[in-house]
């Protein structure tokens, strides 16, 4: 599987009490992310009419520039600047246009999906959220079709976000490293994965777990690191063990990581 990724967050600066230059006051309270309803929905309208206006050819309905719920998620992702989300959400949209998310199906990629290497799992992690588990050792960029690849990871993250419980979010993504060998290296894949999350299903990666990646993966690590910028904050390095007793129960942890 393969994808391509984008600013850590900076926090504000704020002016010492005592200087003789006057405070920096933020022109746009709207900053914030916590708006009210009446706020978040004017914003919501502004940015819809002004896709109308100056986007008109993009597509319309669910995942569309007239999808209330989209607009409004942008809109959170870039704390509430419509400028900005005008400009993401335009790039995501296009992007499923092109990339013909509507039209994916789990029979177009059935092949690919038969090896094994990803899959949602079908229970929630403790946190309730829906979980994507990538098998490392199962993935072979010299055999696999890239494309393919590419097709099967948005399909899983697309069914990872159906299986969302009301009132949540995120995912959790889980990279099984066990049985990693340089064969089953691919930079490429690994920066398509996170672009596609940074670029068009922004936070919605709640957690990455990296389960038990051995020494030769962290020179594959450091080179995508860099790439990921706030994502990188997501990474969690640990053990097969800590996924059981930490993110699972019993009867809710994926059949690899049962004892």
């Amino acid at each position: 599987m393969a994808l391509r990724l984008s600013h850590p967050l900076r926090h504000p600066f704020f002016s010492p009490i005592h200087t003789n230059k006057p405070t920096r006051i933020c022109k746009f309270s709207i900053k914030n992310e916590s708006l009210n309803l009446v706020e978040s929905h004017k914003l919501v309208m502004k940015v819809k009419e002004k896709l109308e206006k100056d986007h008109h050819s993009l597509p319309v309905g669910k995942n569309g520039r007239d999808d209330e719920d989209l607009i409004l998620w942008f809109l959170k992702d870039r704390k509430f600047d419509t400028e900005a989300a005008v400009s993401k959400l335009t790039k995501a949209i296009k992007w499923r246009q092109e990339f013909h998310v509507s039209e994916l199906s789990e029979e177009s990629v059935e092949r690919i999906a038969g090896t094994g290497k990803a899959y949602v799992h079908d229970f929630l992690d403790v946190n309730d959220r829906p979980v994507l588990v990538v098998v490392a050792s199962k993935h072979f960029p010299a055999k696999h079709d890239q494309t393919e690849n590419e097709k099967l990871c948005v399909i899983l993250i697309e069914k990872a976000l159906s299986k969302l419980p009301a009132g949540k979010e995120e995912i959790l993504g889980i990279f099984d490293f066990r049985g990693f060998g340089t064969e089953n290296s691919d930079f490429e894949f690994l920066k398509f994965l996170f672009d596609v999350f940074y670029y068009y299903y922004p936070k919605r990666l709640g957690q990455v777990l990296f389960v038990d990646a051995p020494f030769l993966f962290l020179p594959l690590w450091q080179l995508i690191k860099p790439l990921l910028k706030s994502y990188a904050s997501l990474v969690r390095f640990c053990s097969a063990d800590t996924v059981r007793k930490e993110y699972f129960t019993t009867t809710t942890v994926p059949a690899d990581f049962r004892d």
